[in-house]
This record gives C-alpha cells, sequence and structure tokens, in this order.
C-alpha cells in the first residue's frame, strides 16, 4: 500500500459484519483509526449470520448483503479460510468448522495435524476475502499469504489456525508473531489494505 493510500482525509463510517472479537481486533489495529469501525453492537444487530456458501466470496457477500439489506450503511464482511496442498485445499470455507463443532479451534487444528501425519507437503496458504457494499455497490478485495503446516502447535498469540501456519520466509508461526507482525503480512491484513486503497480513491 502506498504511503498517500495510509491518510484518509475523511472518517469513513464501515460496519464490520461480524461477530468474531479476533477479526474485528486485527481490523481495527490495520485500520488504526483511519475508517470509523462500527460494529454490530454499534448499530443494534443481534443475529449471527450464517454461513452457507460454498466459498469464500459467497460467504463474504452474505454478511456484507444482510447488514446492507437492514440497515442500509455501508458496510463490509469476510469469509476467511486455510487450504492445505496436500489436502486438495481443504478445510478451506469449512476452516472454522472442519471438525464438526463451529470455532473448535484445537479440534480443528488436530484434525488438520492428524491427516497431514505421514504426509511430507505441507504447502498451505491462508486467504481472505472481503466483500464491500459502499452506496450500493458491491466491490471484492483479496489477500492471500503462503506458508507451511508445522507439525505441532507453537506459540499463544492469534487464533484459528495461527499455532501450526509458518509463513514463508519466517522461522517462527502466525501465533508467535505480535499483532503488529502478523498485521503487516496476513491474509486479512492484505485484503484491508486494498479495501482502504479503495476508499482512498472515491475521496
Amino acid at each position: 500500500m502506498g504511503s498517500d493510500e495510509n491518510h484518509l482525509n475523511m472518517p469513513f463510517q464501515l460496519v464490520f459484519a461480524t461477530n468474531n472479537r479476533h477479526k474485528l481486533e486485527e481490523v481495527a489495529a490495520k485500520i488504526n483509526g483511519e475508517i470509523q469501525l462500527l460494529t454490530f453492537e454499534d448499530i443494534g444487530c443481534k443475529e449471527d449470520i450464517e454461513e452457507t456458501g460454498l466459498t469464500f466470496k459467497e460467504n463474504a457477500a452474505i454478511k456484507s448483503h444482510y447488514i446492507y439489506d437492514k440497515y442500509q450503511l455501508n458496510c463490509f464482511g469476510d469469509d476467511s479460510g486455510l487450504e492445505v496442498v496436500a489436502l486438495s485445499g481443504e478445510p478451506g470455507v469449512y476452516s472454522a468448522r472442519y471438525a464438526g463443532e463451529h470455532g473448535n479451534h484445537d479440534a480443528n487444528i488436530n484434525k488438520v495435524l492428524q491427516k497431514l501425519k505421514l504426509v511430507e507437503n505441507r504447502k498451505a496458504r491462508f486467504i481472505t476475502v472481503i466483500s464491500l457494499i459502499w452506496n450500493g455497490e458491491e466491490y471484492f478485495f483479496e489477500g492471500t499469504v503462503e506458508g507451511t503446516i508445522c507439525h505441532e502447535r507453537s506459540g499463544a498469540s492469534g487464533f484459528g489456525y495461527d499455532p501450526i501456519f509458518q509463513p514463508d520466509g519466517y522461522s517462527i508461526t502466525f501465533a508467535e508473531m505480535s499483532l503488529e507482525e502478523k498485521n503487516k503480512i496476513s491474509h486479512r491484513a492484505k485484503a484491508m489494505e486494498k479495501l482502504i486503497g479503495f476508499l482512498n480513491s472515491v475521496e
């Protein structure tokens, strides 16, 4: 992202269509006050939007359209996941519920490690797709980060599969990084940089 994209001249208001506090924390740190980020609590939304799409793009759009259709507010939703090469792209869109129960990170990690137990190729990537609805028009932004799956957990930061994902060029996992470090290279950070760049272009 260019330096001019780091400074918005006006406080855009955007609803982030998520109940995931970890995602909110990451995005809030990334935008660093450049956007006035509104949460479900801010707009009085108590729904838990069901992800029924078959792709990251579909799930992201489900969230953003729900908020825009109901509240008529500029908003964005995202969907993210882990894609493991040796598992033909699994867990993919089912990353949060790979082991069955939604959000059971330990069980999800265990399932990935078990499936890769005797596998040499441990290449994987994280992907984020953002659906932004801005003044009634929808725009998509994507971010990815390549890496490998470790043989065991390492680190206590982050969430999801972070303890077993080591990004290319690093000797530590996402879970061993500070939020600031992760936000320089993560899939969600890259997608957010594109979103912020877009908002600068429509000022």
